[in-house]
């Protein structure tokens, strides 16, 4: 079974994929910087769950496309 996650979770962290795409890769802790400098989450927890979730997204299109 895999994470459950809230939905504002996976909307902030696509809403950033869709802005922002270029930008993230799948190296969190440079996703973490990005997703401070784009948002306004002052919650580390929460930037940290979003930067993980777009890691796992990024992962998954990756795997998708081959």
């Amino acid at each position: 079974m895999g994470n459950i996650r809230p939905n504002y979770i996976k909307s902030m962290a696509n809403q950033l994929l869709e802005e922002h795409g270029d930008t993230f890769t799948t190296d969190f802790t440079a996703n973490k910087e990005n997703v401070t400098k784009y948002t306004n989450i002052e919650s580390k927890v929460i930037r940290n769950r979003v930067a993980g979730y777009i890691v796992r997204a990024l992962r998954v299109k990756a795997i998708r496309k081959k």
